[in-house]
């Protein structure tokens, strides 16, 4: 793994770096998830497009630092450390948690009066503006653990280690309720184009629910379901990284599995 000097290395992991590629894919992982769930994206983008991760604090190699459990917040610390790498064109790519960040970040950006990304994609989550009255963060560890099961995103030998477990479920809950607690600005667009990708049998999210990020963009919206659960994507790496890189040359997205 390498950190490229303009990169907040606490922040941002680079694990195929590629100096020469034109667009940098900026990624946010998912609740409780960490930069390396973005390693095959890399290995399969490489080096056509450069693949950085943010590292929330409260996890792996961060496990130490207090989990920042406002999502607005998050989003602020994950911009203020990416800034000085928009010296070129930048697709956000955010999956669950991930994609409201992604969408957050845009915001910041745009606020900051710097070229807006090139394109958004949101993978694995409703639009901002679809709420539920979730309150996960608030389970007890038995029934955070078995919800957390049931979306298959997580190794389960970790679910079953104790000692792998107290120091997963701080941040899986510091997440949960940053994404909880968080509430849109209806006056916001991203200005750019957007594609969401969802899982059919993911119930995390309903068509509609994946639809409705329409109304938080300006440019054309694309909505492409792909077969699986909520964590779709794991399997799917090669479509992803097809799709990106249609986005990263400015061609209009092909539909999944083609």
């Amino acid at each position: 793994m390498s950190i490229p000097p303009q990169l907040a290395p606490a922040w941002w992991r680079t694990f195929r770096p590629a100096p020469a590629a034109s667009v940098r894919l900026a990624c946010f992982p998912h609740a409780g998830g960490s930069a390396s769930f973005y390693l095959p994206l890399a290995r399969a983008l490489a080096p056509q497009v450069e693949v950085v991760a943010a590292q929330y604090p409260g996890r792996q190699d961060r496990y130490r630092e207090p989990v920042v459990t406002s999502l607005a917040e998050l989003a602020r610390r994950c911009f203020e450390a990416l800034r000085p790498a928009l010296d070129r064109p930048v697709v956000l790519f955010g999956h669950s948690m991930g994609a409201l960040l992604a969408y957050e970040v845009a915001l910041l950006v745009q606020d900051a009066g710097l070229a807006p990304p090139a394109h958004l994609i949101a993978s694995g989550r409703r639009a901002p503006s679809c709420y539920r009255d979730d309150r996960f963060h608030r389970l007890p560890p038995a029934q955070l653990v078995a919800h957390i099961r049931a979306l298959r995103g997580t190794d389960a030998s970790m679910l079953a280690d104790p000692d792998a477990l107290r120091l997963i479920l701080p941040a899986l809950r510091g997440d949960y309720r940053a994404v909880e607690t968080y509430r849109h600005d209806p006056a916001r667009r991203f200005p750019g184009p957007v594609t969401v990708l969802t899982g059919t049998d993911d119930p995390m999210v309903t068509a509609d629910e994946a639809s409705a990020w329409r109304r938080h963009a300006s440019g054309p919206v694309d909505v492409l379901a792909m077969p699986g659960g909520h964590f779709f994507l794991a399997d799917r790496v090669d479509e992803i990284a097809a799709l990106v890189g249609d986005v990263a040359a400015g061609r209009h997205p092909g539909p999944p599995g083609r």
